[in-house]
């Protein structure tokens, strides 16, 4: 597996925190770029949508893998 094979893997497991670290990104990117709020929006949005949608480390619903809920913990 190359770097870019670990890259892509890592930033599909952890989106969520790839898109807080965008947001900041943008946000700082708006502070030193005045005027051009809505240009750095629409790279962020982009960006974000390349990176995936929601979280992906977290398991489909049983439903869905065909799988069966934990049992809950003992009492």
């Amino acid at each position: 597996m190359g770097f870019m094979d670990k890259a892509k893997d890592m930033l599909s497991q952890h989106d969520d925190k790839v898109d807080q670290g965008l947001d900041k990104a943008g946000e700082a990117a708006k502070g030193r770029f005045a005027g051009h709020e809505e240009h750095i929006d629409q790279g962020v949005d982009h960006l974000q949508g390349a990176t995936g949608g929601g979280d992906t480390t977290q398991a489909p619903p049983p439903e869905e893998s065909g799988e069966q809920p934990p049992p809950p913990p003992p009492q």
